[in-house]
């Protein structure tokens, strides 16, 4: 699994109109940070992010290009559907996860489908946005000395317009049961808070700092350190 951008302040824009559209382009100094355990991380990523609303429910999608001056290093996506159930922002969430990597490491990210429900929020005035997810996880065999196996995943969201709607607050937290290489079970965490500052009502700039434990490829072979924090500058355009 690669990293994951998901805002709920969509759900706001959802209250308005049906679809919300936007493209990130994120300069990452991980590999700056730290230069032997992450020393093939990329640098540029570039992430497009979609949600619609229907009668029924909404969908979210976002694909991750991880990039470098030579080549595309990865691609990773996600797409999720939520089906409303009655009017109290009870809803089932269904997803999946996937992509490819050129890394070594890696090949291609261990696929997974979820299986749930969720419970969505907002402020009257929808500046404050909220949701929390709990489902069931499969990841499935992959390219690698992987196998299939069952995992659960805990997610909450949350969004905050600030500053008369010029400051943006957002991002998420997972939490979810991984697999070491020897089979034993682990807790990983990732979350990805972002701050933007709104330009103009297409135009932000900011930063997403991503924090995790158990979930970054550690390619120094002499560390074992597992806990990791990430941050980047951004730009973003709301279509």
């Amino acid at each position: 699994m690669k990293r994951k951008f998901f805002s709920l302040m969509l759900m706001a824009v959802a209250a308005m109109s049906v679809s919300a559209q936007n493209v990130q382009l994120h300069y990452d100094f991980g590999r700056n940070i730290y230069s032997n355990e992450e020393a093939g991380r990329q640098k540029v990523t570039l992430t497009l992010e979609q949600f619609k609303a229907d009668k029924w429910g909404s969908w979210f999608y976002f694909v991750d290009l991880d990039l470098n001056r030579k080549e595309t290093m990865a691609a990773y996506a996600e797409i999720s559907r939520e089906i409303n159930i009655g009017k109290q922002g009870f809803a089932a969430h269904f997803e999946y996860d996937g992509g490819l990597s050129s890394s070594p490491y890696v090949g291609s990210y261990q696929q997974a489908a979820l299986l749930g429900g969720a419970w969505n929020g907002h402020s009257s005035d929808f500046s404050k946005t909220y949701g929390v997810q709990l489902m069931y996880k499969r990841f499935f065999k992959n390219l690698h000395d992987t196998h299939a196996y069952n995992s659960f995943q805990l997610t909450g969201v949350w969004g905050l317009n600030f500053a008369q709607k010029k400051c943006t607050f957002s991002g998420f937290i997972d939490f979810w049961r991984g697999e070491k290489d020897n089979g034993h079970g682990q807790l990983v965490i990732l979350s990805e808070p972002q701050f933007w500052y709104n330009v103009t009502d297409n135009l932000s700039l900011g930063s997403e700092v991503e924090i995790s434990n158990n979930f970054i490829y550690n390619a120094d072979p002499t560390s074992s350190k597992t806990f990791f924090i990430n941050p980047t500058l951004a730009v973003k355009w709301n279509f």
